[in-house]
């Protein structure tokens, strides 16, 4: 697919198609919740690898989240320091979650407000989007609109100008943190580093 204008992203978001476009960390895939398993057939990806909810909002996501979560104030604090930022939370989900976003069916997800205007303006106008970074399962992400563009023909990609050969994020994958009901748990290291 061409580069599109981030009015053109949105509609083929609204259409139930992948897209991509810049965050604060790597490029991202990023399809709506309920079509999750088309970024699964793309990727190339395991069922074992939840996907990511980013949202322009705290708020956002409030709906996927479970009573627990909502009434837990440890991850409250935590994104109140880290967020916006790349900081993955993986909490309790309600029933809201679509399965194909989790396969493993463990009830819980991985959520996250990105650090970045592209991104946030993006979903500000979709909503919360299941995302992941763009590449193949088991490749470096890709880390320029051209390159995504080029790897993935059928998805659109966001069209940043001048700025698409050159990486927007920090090439970093967030941090991913999950709470034990005594401390958060490291699940991935990255650009935040908890204390």
């Amino acid at each position: 697919m061409p580069l599109v204008t981030r009015v053109e992203l949105v509609t083929q978001i609204s259409l139930g198609r992948v897209v991509s476009f810049p965050t604060d960390t790597v490029p991202a895939l990023a399809v709506r919740p309920e079509n999750s398993d088309q970024i699964y057939a793309l990727k190339q990806r395991g069922n074992d690898k939840p996907l990511i909810l980013m949202a322009a909002t705290l708020q956002d996501l409030e709906p996927y989240l479970s009573a627990q979560a909502l009434q837990d104030s440890h991850w409250s604090e935590i994104t109140a320091r880290y967020w916006p930022g790349a900081l993955t939370l993986v909490l309790p989900a309600s029933d809201r979650l679509p399965l194909a976003m989790n396969p493993q069916g463990d009830k819980t997800l991985g959520v996250r407000v990105p650090d970045s205007a592209w991104a946030r303006e993006i979903l500000s106008q979709t909503g919360p989007l299941a995302t992941t970074s763009a590449n193949l399962s088991g490749q470096p992400p890709l880390i320029t609109q051209t390159a995504i563009a080029e790897t993935f023909p059928a998805v659109f990609v966001l069209d940043c100008g001048e700025q698409n050969d050159i990486s927007l994020g920090n090439n970093q994958p967030s941090t991913v943190a999950q709470w034990t009901g005594e401390q958060w748990q490291i699940l991935r290291s990255g650009q935040i580093k908890l204390d």
